[in-house]
């Protein structure tokens, strides 16, 4: 079974406590270096306390590489010459091992602004699309030891703060190449947008939270590798590649004129019903089948044109 994250159980003692301790203990050390001195031992004896006392003050200086530091959604991961002994998360001042070797990793929630790319939707049509992530560490285990973060990577780390922040831009390239593998994937799963040869249930540009719960799971698949938990995933971004944009505009504006011609001719033969219902009820007038032709043709003309008509008043009669 593949091992996890652990909780660090072995001896971790106050940070405080032990700084004291070893103020004293060198102080002790120091008092003990001026009594030798001072006492006039033979030679054999001064030789043996004065040894004593200097492994005395290298023990001392070794207990002060001890102390962790731990700032809150913070982790420091313990390792005791290769083996991973657990991982201290509770925030605060300790005191382990010297002899162990510290990794600090942040928890902290970190966001991911990638840039729109160019991919092929399932129709095959260039597309360029983005998206925003907000993603964390959450197994500190796999995040040290699944993936290598040092290569990944080429600045030069001064102290701690600075490994913690090359190690962590490290991290961050790791989710932005896999977060482009799974947006490559998501987008070619599915097309732009419906057309009406076509009826696509779910697309791109329609799907909305569907989409975006897609790729969030895939991007959960990719980086449970590095323990890396992605929180929200979306699509911030999805516009046709330039090279086909206006095409796809016009073909659009097409489509909206078309939809919208439908809903002027359905009202103007609903109007024109109408009308003619009104006038043989009323029994206003008496129409044949040619006038009726002919005011239907009229009425649709008037009602569908895209320009104001200009009328023409027959002074005679109708039957003239």
């Amino acid at each position: 079974m593949k091992k996890q994250e652990e909780n660090f159980e072995k001896l971790k003692l106050s940070g405080i406590g032990m700084l004291i301790f070893n103020l004293a203990f060198l102080a002790a050390i120091v008092a003990a270096f001026v009594w030798i001195v001072q006492s006039g031992l033979s030679a054999p004896l001064f030789g043996v306390l004065i040894t004593a006392d200097i492994i005395l003050f290298i023990v001392n200086i070794i207990f002060y590489g001890g102390f962790v530091h731990i700032e809150p959604n913070e982790a420091s991961v313990l390792i005791f010459f290769g083996k991973y002994e657990g991982t201290v998360k509770k925030n605060g001042f300790f005191w382990v091992n010297p002899f162990y070797t510290r990794k600090k990793l942040t928890l902290r929630a970190r966001n991911l602004d990638a840039e729109p790319i160019k991919v092929n939707d399932k129709k095959g049509n260039p597309i360029m699309i983005g998206q925003v992530l907000v993603w964390k560490v959450a197994d500190t285990y796999k995040a040290s030891f699944d993936i290598d973060n040092t290569s990944m990577t080429n600045v030069t780390n001064y102290g701690v703060t600075s490994k913690l922040n090359s190690k962590m831009k490290a991290y961050e390239h790791f989710v932005k190449v896999q977060s482009d593998a799974a947006l490559r994937f998501v987008a070619g799963m599915f097309a732009y947008d419906n057309t009406d040869s076509e009826d696509e249930k779910l697309t791109l540009r329609s799907g909305g939270e569907e989409i975006n719960d897609i790729l969030e799971k895939q991007l959960n698949e990719r980086l449970s590798i590095a323990g890396i938990e992605v929180l929200e995933a979306r699509v911030n971004y999805l516009a046709y590649a330039p090279e086909i944009a206006a095409v796809m505009l016009r073909r659009q504006q097409a489509d909206a004129i078309i939809s919208a011609r439908e809903k002027i001719v359905d009202g103007a033969v609903g109007m024109v019903k109408h009308a003619l219902e009104k006038l043989s009820e009323e029994e206003i007038i008496e129409l044949d089948d040619e006038k009726k032709a002919a005011m239907v043709s009229n009425l649709l003309v008037v009602l569908c044109s895209d320009e104001r008509a200009q009328p023409i008043v027959n002074t005679g009669t109708l039957y003239n």
